[in-house]
């Protein structure tokens, strides 16, 4: 399950985990103009994890979710 919320600077995916075992705590998206942010709490220490990747790092997760293993670089518009 998933939500999707536009705040002021920013919009907010939140991943929520279901099902029966293994549940990991969920995880909030930032996407802002310049960066995304991925947070998720770590109920070991109860403090909020935190990892901020650049547009140019967003797509190529997602371009490397659909490509078989080996190393890649995209081709920029503005490289």
């Amino acid at each position: 399950m998933f939500s999707i919320e536009h705040e002021f600077d920013s919009t907010v995916v939140t991943l929520v985990d279901e099902g029966t075992a293994h549940l990991q705590e969920d995880i909030s998206i930032n996407l802002f103009e310049d960066c995304i942010t991925i947070e998720q709490l770590d109920p070991r220490t109860e403090t909020v994890q935190k990892i901020t990747l650049s547009i140019a790092q967003a797509e190529d997760l997602a371009a490397a979710l659909d490509l078989p293993e080996g190393v890649y670089r995209i081709a920029r518009e503005d490289e």
